[in-house]
């Protein structure tokens, strides 16, 4: 008797589906509320200047991140299949130690948003280089084992730390002489997404440049929204305690989960002769 084996193997990475990008828009701004949090609330940066010099609360709030970020990581390599749970519990991890991680490189390092989203923009385009050299194909449907996997989370890391440098850097600019703030940013990045949707439902762009474009958008935008719900009203926020707006946030994410089952995507017959 041959075993069956399917023409359309499964990827240990959900379906691109819109309730796919509702829960990471969701689980970036728990992301920037839960590392504020941490870093803000917590361990007591409330301003850019608390932060300045190596040894500050954004870095310890980012040692204390990265170990659940690497152990998440290891448990979704490691794993035979793919676990909804388990890579959205990633993917909030990745997410949260962004933001202490983009904190810390803008301000405690004294490299400004400019600086510090310009060096991780070319780090994400570096490891999409490196791994489209080894592997062939950046495309999410090619991650169904463990060296694709690194170069995915590795990518994933880079990008929702470079999603928050981009977010505080709009929010903090003028155009014009008129401040964007938080909701002026948020309307820019969701224009943005919005141009990429057009984009993947119109022309023959490259699906997985466009992927990732829209993964790298929806950082800035959930940064953004972040803020705007745990910033003071006199900063054009609402004021909604950093705690609270996670726990918010989380209960929000968990219920879209529901609402919106996760599958695993299918390897095309093109993306296994990629």
């Amino acid at each position: 008797m041959h075993e069956f084996v399917s023409p359309h193997p499964l990827a240990k990475v959900p379906e691109i589906t819109l309730g796919f990008w509702i829960i990471k828009i969701l689980a970036t701004t728990l992301g920037e509320t839960a590392g504020d949090s941490i870093t803000m609330s917590w361990l007591g940066e409330t301003t850019p200047q608390a932060g300045t010099g190596w040894f500050s609360g954004y870095l310890i709030g980012t040692a204390l991140l990265i170990v659940p970020l690497v152990m998440l990581v290891f448990a979704q390599i490691r794993a035979a299949r793919f676990h909804p749970l388990l890579y959205w519990l990633t993917i909030i991890a990745s997410t949260t130690a962004g933001t202490t991680l983009a904190d810390f490189c803008d301000r405690s390092l004294g490299v400004g948003y400019a600086g510090g989203a310009s060096a991780l923009f070319a780090c994400v385009l570096g490891s999409l280089a490196l791994w489209r050299w080894t592997l062939g194909s950046v495309s999410v449907e090619s991650v169904r084992e463990p060296r694709a996997e690194m170069f995915y989370w590795l990518t994933i890391t880079f990008s929702q730390t470079l999603g928050t440098a981009l977010g505080d850097w709009t929010a903090d600019s003028t155009i014009l002489g008129h401040d964007i703030g938080y909701t002026g940013g948020a309307v820019i990045f969701g224009a943005g997404l919005a141009v990429v949707a057009a984009l993947w439902f119109s022309t023959r762009v490259s699906r997985a440049a466009l992927f990732w474009a829209a993964f790298i958008l929806t950082r800035p935008l959930g940064a953004t929204l972040g803020d705007f719900f745990d910033k003071p009203l006199g900063k054009g926020g609402l004021d909604v305690s950093r705690p609270l707006a996670s726990a918010i946030l989380l209960a929000a994410t968990a219920l879209c989960l529901w609402v919106f089952p996760q599958r695993a995507s299918r390897v095309s017959h093109l993306e296994q002769h990629a």
